[in-house]
């Protein structure tokens, strides 16, 4: 009995070792993605991601739209680099721009 309560804190203690690290990892790729985007494009953006069942999803987003680049430039850019970055071919990458609002 103590050793199969042994082996399952073991084990639950190397799954969340996993998580932290994955989580960790993906902070530092964000970050890495959003300081490529800043650095050819100009304009800052947040970057977020979010692994469901070994699917990636990576989501780009930018505060306004950057006037230098065109859309397709930006999806460019930002594909090349969170492909790089997070070493794994994302099933999603969202690109979006946050707006003013009226009263802004």
């Amino acid at each position: 009995m103590k050793r199969l309560l042994l082996l399952t804190f073991l084990m639950i203690m190397a799954t969340g070792c996993s998580v932290v690290e994955t989580m960790s990892e993906g902070v530092k790729h964000s970050q890495e993605v959003s300081d490529d985007l800043e650095r050819e494009i100009g304009s800052r953006p947040f970057v977020g991601f979010n692994w469901n069942n070994s699917s990636l999803t990576v989501t780009v987003t930018f505060n306004g739209i950057p006037a230098n680049r065109t859309i397709e430039e930006i999806a460019a850019l930002s594909r090349s680099s969170v492909k790089t970055r997070f070493k794994q071919e994302p099933q999603n990458i969202i690109i979006g721009f946050r707006l003013p609002g009226k009263g802004s």
